[in-house]
C-alpha cells in the first residue's frame, strides 16, 4: 500500500509566498512522475505543475513565471514553490504520485487528500 500525503498549505495575502509539500510512502518500487492539481469550489480540477523522473516539467498557463515544482528522489518527495500569489490561486491543492508497486508491480496513480490554500488579504 502506498500513501500520499501534501503539507504546506495556509493562509498568505496577495503577493505573498508559500512552499507545499508532499512525500510518499509505503511499498514503492520506482516513482514515475509527480504533479500537482488544484480544484477551486464550483470549478474543476485544473494541472498546476508535473515532473517526471528525468526532471522535464511542464506547467499550467496561469502559473507560468510563479510556480516553480521540484522533486527529491532519495525522499520520495516533490515540492511547489509558489510566489506572487493571487486570489485566484485559492484552492485545494492535491498531490498526484504515478507509482509502481513495490509487492504488485502494479503502476498507478496515489493521490493525497489535498491541502488548503488561501490567498486573501
Amino acid at each position: 500500500q502506498v500513501q500520499v500525503v501534501e503539507s504546506g498549505g495556509g493562509l498568505v495575502q496577495p503577493g505573498g509566498s508559500l512552499r507545499l509539500s508532499c512525500v510518499a510512502t509505503g511499498s514503492i518500487l520506482r516513482i514515475h512522475g509527480m504533479r500537482w492539481s488544484r480544484q477551486a469550489p464550483g470549478q474543476q480540477r485544473e494541472l498546476v505543475a508535473a515532473i517526471v523522473g528525468g526532471g522535464a516539467t511542464n506547467y499550467g498557463d496561469s502559473v507560468k513565471g510563479r510556480f516553480s515544482i521540484s522533486r527529491d528522489n532519495a525522499k520520495n518527495m516533490a515540492y511547489l514553490q509558489m510566489n506572487d500569489l493571487k486570489p485566484e490561486d485559492t484552492a485545494v491543492y492535491y498531490c498526484t504520485a504515478d507509482i509502481t508497486g513495490r509487492g504488485t508491480r502494479e503502476r498507478r496513480d496515489w493521490w493525497g487528500q489535498g491541502t488548503q490554500v488561501t490567498v486573501s488579504a
